[in-house]
């Protein structure tokens, strides 16, 4: 009679202006801090630390965006926004880094291509090199030739 849905439906997560909160947070939902948390945080969507955001953690995430004040690492596998107002004390590991005019950044950055653009790089690079290879041959072969006439 009734049909089981098991359909997730993606909510946010809000820490308010004004909460104290400790732990860890996994979400699959996009989750954004506008009061002050610490913990480590696994996020499946976006993460945003809002202009008034205080987080001491370390996070894993789709996108981050830092508008308030990070103590900690971040590995995304999507974009590091860091707007005017944000401040970011630790590493990052992302696949893109925008900082914002103010924005600052205390710490080492390591940047990695998307699995997508490793398999795209892959596929050019190999045909780049073969194209390469074909015209240097030809080029040997067109001096040897010219050294043996002359």
């Amino acid at each position: 009679m009734f049909k089981e849905n098991k359909r997730i439906i993606s909510t946010d997560t809000l820490i308010g202006q004004g909460t104290i909160a400790e732990g860890k947070i996994i979400t699959e939902a996009n989750l954004r801090i506008e009061g002050e948390y610490r913990g480590d945080i696994e996020c499946r969507g976006d993460v945003i630390i809002g202009e008034c955001g205080i987080a001491r953690s370390n996070i894993s995430a789709k996108d981050v965006t830092v508008a308030g004040k990070l103590f900690g690492d971040i590995v995304t596998k999507g974009r590091l926004i860091i707007t005017p107002s944000g401040h970011l004390t630790g590493n990052i590991t992302a696949h893109a880094l925008i900082v914002q005019d103010g924005g600052m950044i205390n710490g080492s950055c390591k940047m990695e291509l998307s699995p997508e653009s490793k398999n795209q790089t892959a596929v050019d690079g190999s045909s780049s090199n073969s194209k390469n290879e074909s015209k240097s041959d030809s080029k040997n072969d067109s001096r040897s030739k010219s050294r043996q006439a002359g």
